[in-house]
């Protein structure tokens, strides 16, 4: 579906993505020219959202960002198009490529404000982009800023008014009739102790972001209920069967629980690592059991629970 300003993640993550910028740097300057100035009044009349500029207007890169993400500024995105690839049409192509590598397989770019409904998506692409997006430091010190100031316009404030709330650090509001309320978020949560990043993406139906606000913060707070810590495998657990020459064998046991933090429905894989020699004593620690779990790795080691031993020289001829 249509995803209105929340095509400019994509937008800032590439242009940071060809001209990155350190958390303390303004960057390169991008000028407005002449026809970008003019058709302001148009857009302007249009209803579209955006920021005053002026021909010869010089902007740094890290305040072009700004007017692109805080006040969702239209004719920023389009500046900054020009800016890195000489065209909006040849920018649209980068953004396409880099959906594509990032693995957003429902998302078509056509302009790079989100203006056109022809820029679709998914939530579940918009929360890979989200991931890939607050990864950049100036990209996530950006959406965090309740407001900036701009050269020609001044003071400029974040269109996301649930900044701060809920633990909210970002990112994006979108809305357009065709589009409905969007919101691509980042949210801080606390679970068993510890912190982590919450990303998550709504579009709802109508265009008022007051709903896709209110059903962000239901996400959140659901989310941090389901977060708990699961036993997976108990010390002591046959986890591994090890077969010799002859019926003969061992099992192997974790010597450690293995936890992990997750949620219902959370899928995991757990390997055995092991090299067990033809002969060996019950105890023996012989290798390790590895759980992955979404981003995390849980290890213990792994011990034999009874001896093997090769088969006597009787058993070899008896067997033959």
């Amino acid at each position: 579906m249509p995803i209105a300003s929340v095509t400019k993640v994509m937008t800032a993550y590439l242009v940071l993505r060809d001209h990155p910028l350190r958390l303390d740097e303004d960057g390169p300057t991008v000028t407005v020219s002449a026809d970008e100035a003019a058709a302001y009044p148009a857009q302007l009349a249009s209803g579209q959202s955006l920021v005053r500029v002026v021909a010869g207007e010089v902007l740094t890169e890290r305040q072009a960002l700004q007017a692109l993400l805080l006040p969702s500024a239209n004719n920023i995105a389009h500046i900054l198009a020009r800016w890195d690839a000489g065209s909006s049409a040849a920018f649209v192509a980068k953004m396409n490529e880099a959906a594509a590598r990032l693995g957003m397989a429902d998302t078509r770019y056509t302009d790079p404000s989100g203006l056109d409904p022809a820029t679709v998506s998914t939530a579940a692409d918009q929360v890979i982009l989200a991931r890939a997006a607050m990864q950049v430091p100036v990209l996530a010190q950006i959406v965090a800023m309740p407001e900036a100031t701009l050269p020609v316009v001044g003071q400029v404030k974040n269109v996301n008014t649930q900044l701060g709330q809920d633990g909210i650090v970002g990112i994006k509001t979108g809305s357009t009739d065709e589009a409905g309320g969007c919101l691509l978020f980042a949210a801080e949560i606390s679970a068993e102790g510890r912190r982590f990043r919450l990303f998550g993406a709504v579009l709802a139906p109508g265009p008022n972001l007051a709903d896709a606000f209110a059903a962000s913060r239901r996400l959140i707070q659901a989310s941090s209920g389901l977060l708990h810590q699961y036993r997976v495998v108990r010390a002591g657990e046959v986890v591994a069967t090890v077969r010799g020459p002859m019926g003969r064998s061992t099992t192997l046991a974790a010597t450690g629980d293995v936890d992990v933090l997750g949620w219902p429905g959370l899928t995991y894989r757990i390997d055995t690592l092991a090299t067990v020699p033809g002969r060996v004593a019950a105890g023996t620690g012989v290798g390790t059991l590895r759980l992955t779990a979404s981003a995390t790795t849980v290890t213990t080691a792994l011990q034999t629970t009874g001896a093997l031993a090769p088969p006597s020289w009787w058993e070899r001829i008896t067997h033959g």
